[in-house]
């Protein structure tokens, strides 16, 4: 793990059982996103030099989907105040909350990214469609076997380059997105897919989101800079993760377009770019008085000096959102108006 993914403190004791009772854990705890720990570790490194006398809040690199659990957990001094997450809460992960008592949570939409499609500078593949993607990584492409060794067994245009994928995990918010605009894209392009998408929808997600488990795609978990340096060390091979860790390593590494559009700020800001996202934090907010510096912590992400397009974060490689975006995810934020469930789909 980089060593910006370090824990900005390293012990947590704990947090009232229940929001009325005095704190026994002063320090706000976030998990969640890969994607999104660069920048919530800056908000977190801020917020923390403005206010010496406030205990640094925590914040864990464990991805979307691991975060989400984390936080659905409880309520209570052992459970995580904020979920990071780079992609929207699920509706079953919404009511495994509220089974666990935690029922109250506000959504905010932090900013955009785009999955970078990413590879050293000297590899040959410049352009891929989501076709073709699809049909190199998918583990039954239109529901038959995988049997293509190279980008040229994919389609005759490309290089005859060995497909070797290194990305995130199933539990990776990355992951979900990358399945969801990239993969679903890809297999929708056979009529025959649609049909099956209206016919049957659980075999249509499995043929269109299987990814293959023989080495053409590698796991490599929830730390982006360690699939940065499998990049250099290995040409030839792609890599996917957030944006801002391909600008962070534009000197080694390139873009790889997507429908013949590359992932830069103004392609993903636009959507343009076929793997754009939006960014969300989710406050827990039983936790919030028991904890007063979610309430500094979520005001300080919100400000137009740090998610606007001129702010910190966008310096650090996070795309800004739309205005009309943040005008109403910054209300939502100071209000902490909590998400309605029925709003997720």
């Amino acid at each position: 793990m980089h060593i910006r993914q370090k824990a900005l403190a390293l012990a947590v004791v704990g947090l009232a059982c229940v929001p009325t009772v005095a704190a026994a854990r002063s320090q706000l705890r976030a998990v969640g996103s890969s994607t999104v720990y660069p920048f919530a570790t800056a908000v977190a490194e801020r917020l923390a030099r403005a206010n010496p006398n406030m205990a640094p809040p925590v914040i864990e690199s464990t991805g979307t989907g691991g975060g989400i659990k984390l936080f659905c957990a409880g309520i209570g001094e052992q459970h995580p105040d904020i979920a990071n997450a780079s992609r929207r809460i699920k509706a079953s992960e919404i009511k495994g909350c509220a089974a666990n008592g935690v029922k109250e949570i506000t959504e905010v939409q932090v900013g955009l990214d785009g999955i970078a499609l990413s590879t050293a500078k000297a590899t040959g593949l410049r352009n891929l469609s989501v076709r073709d993607i699809y049909m190199a990584l998918a583990k039954t492409p239109f529901g038959k076997a995988n049997d293509a060794k190279t980008w040229k067994d994919v389609n005759d245009s490309l290089p005859a380059l060995a497909i070797r994928v290194f990305g995130p995990p199933p539990t990776s918010g990355t992951r979900d997105a990358f399945n969801e605009l990239i993969m679903t894209a890809g297999c929708e392009s056979d009529p025959a897919m649609e049909e099956m998408k209206k016919s049957d929808e659980k075999k249509f997600k499995a043929i269109c989101t299987g990814i293959r488990e023989d080495g053409a795609y590698v796991e490599s978990g929830e730390n982006d800079n360690l699939i940065v340096q499998k990049l250099e060390s290995n040409p030839g091979t792609l890599g996917l993760f957030g944006y801002s860790y391909l600008e962070e390593n534009a000197d080694k590494l390139k873009g790889v377009a997507i429908n013949g559009i590359l992932p830069t700020y103004q392609s993903i800001a636009s959507f343009k770019y076929p793997g754009s996202r939006p960014l969300y934090i989710y406050v827990k907010n039983a936790h919030v008085r028991a904890i007063p510096s979610i309430r500094a912590y979520v005001a300080e992400f919100t400000k137009e000096t740090t998610w606007g397009p001129t702010g910190y974060l966008v310096k650090r490689g996070m795309i800004a959102a739309p205005t009309p975006i943040r005008s109403k995810a910054a209300a939502i934020a100071k209000a902490l108006t909590p998400l309605n469930p029925a709003a997720i789909k």
